[in-house]
């Protein structure tokens, strides 16, 4: 049994992004296999999860975090980081996980409390317009500070991997995120919405630039498609852009906000008629799982991450005219339902048990660094690394 530690995210339950989806996925995984998983979350402002104490068998932590942009993770990490440093005064880790190279500041505090720290460096963060030069420059810096600092680092996509190769020369141990597969099955809260199976395109997206939001409404209403598009989605202190996707759409567009109800989630994914996917910078997209692996054929940016995913059950845009010419094509209904099919048969290569065992695998690799004198220096930017996460942690790896 081990004593693992995960931080960084806004936590679980999972009602955020990718990061806090791979926490609950992994850690009930990894708690149900008998390791005791702690996992750092952020107040909710007075919401009854603040009182949890444990969740699928994950115990939480529930820590305060300054409600600004720039300072809400490091805050709440730092906090994190405190905490843990505490606890091991009588109860150790044998190893941490930390989910966004932003927080690689605390790193060198939690190596120096004597616990092995592997970094899920996410996507290309420095590319989101929202955090502007003095907040690209910080993420920039704050890669190669991972890469000095980590004893392991996590990719969800071979382009991260890539990324990290060609820029550090540093190995990543790739563990791409899961994706659920299911049935169609009665669409019974659609009618809450009133919408119906296969009547209506579907996006689903925080409200942020990367994510081309703007660029799928506008084109659709470009097209002549009278099936309307359902928008699901906000962002925190996103308001302006948020204003900005509302004024482009007409009355064939319906924004409809946080969806939370994970069945009426569930089922607006597996009964669209077309899935359309706009990010353009995070890795593997744990949206764009649910999409494949709800069997429904699906649209996305034109962009490596995605290609890498969908491959040929993919069609792809970049500019409000080609999702104009897609939302026409798609009214037909012609080629959907295989294209669909074959969308789940790729999702089948990301299965969360098997990404489960790579994350066990690289916390057995990190409890047995502890101790160890080649662990005391850190990782050196521009040297080459060892190849061990590409080899040990096989299981999670999707063959292409």
């Amino acid at each position: 049994m081990m004593r693992i530690a995960m931080l960084g995210t806004r936590g679980v339950p999972a009602r955020y992004g990718g990061f806090e989806t791979a926490i609950e996925e992994i850690g009930r995984r990894l708690a149900a296999r008998g390791h005791e998983v702690t996992v750092y979350c952020r107040h909710s402002n007075g919401s009854q999860e603040a009182d949890l104490g444990e969740y699928l068998g994950m115990k939480l932590v529930f820590l305060p975090a300054l409600r600004k942009r720039a300072l809400e993770t490091l805050s709440h990490s730092g906090l994190s980081v405190a905490h843990l440093m505490a606890q091991q005064l009588h109860r150790r880790s044998d190893a941490a996980i930390v989910f966004n190279a932003a927080n690689a500041p605390f790193l060198p505090l939690i190596r120096a409390a004597g616990i092995p720290v592997a970094t899920h460096v996410d996507g290309l963060e420095w590319k989101r317009a929202k955090w502007g030069p003095a907040g690209q420059k910080y993420y920039l810096r704050m890669e190669a500070l991972a890469v000095r600092c980590s004893d392991l680092l996590i990719a969800d996509a071979i382009g991260i991997q890539d990324y990290y190769r060609e820029k550090f020369d540093a190995d990543t141990v790739y563990l791409a995120y899961g994706a659920p597969i299911q049935s169609r099955g009665e669409p019974a809260k659609l009618a809450g919405l009133g919408l119906e199976r296969h009547g209506y395109h579907l996006v689903v997206a925080r409200f942020e630039p990367e994510n081309h939001v703007h660029l799928i409404v506008d084109g659709y209403v470009r097209s002549a498609a009278k099936t309307p598009l359902v928008v699901v989605g906000s962002a925190p202190y996103s308001d302006e852009y948020t204003r900005s996707v509302h004024a482009l759409g007409d009355e064939r567009v319906r924004f409809v906000g946080g969806v939370w109800d994970q069945d009426l989630l569930d089922q607006l994914y597996a009964n669209a008629r077309i899935y359309w996917h706009g990010h353009s910078v995070g890795g593997t997209n744990p949206s764009l799982l649910r999409a494949i692996g709800s069997g429904t054929a699906t649209n996305a940016f034109d962009v490596g991450f995605n290609r890498e995913v969908l491959s040929t059950a993919g069609r792809y845009f970049s500019s409000p005219d080609e999702v104009s010419a897609l939302a026409d094509d798609a009214e037909s209904g012609e080629g959907l339902a295989e294209r669909g099919r074959l969308a789940r048969a790729f999702a089948r290569r990301y299965d969360w048990d098997q990404v489960a065992d790579g994350y066990e695998q690289l916390c057995l690799d990190l409890a047995a660094k502890r101790g160890s004198a080649k662990r005391g220096a850190g990782r050196q930017v521009k040297q080459q690394t060892s190849k061990q996460g590409s080899s040990k942690h096989g299981t999670a790896r999707v063959v292409r």
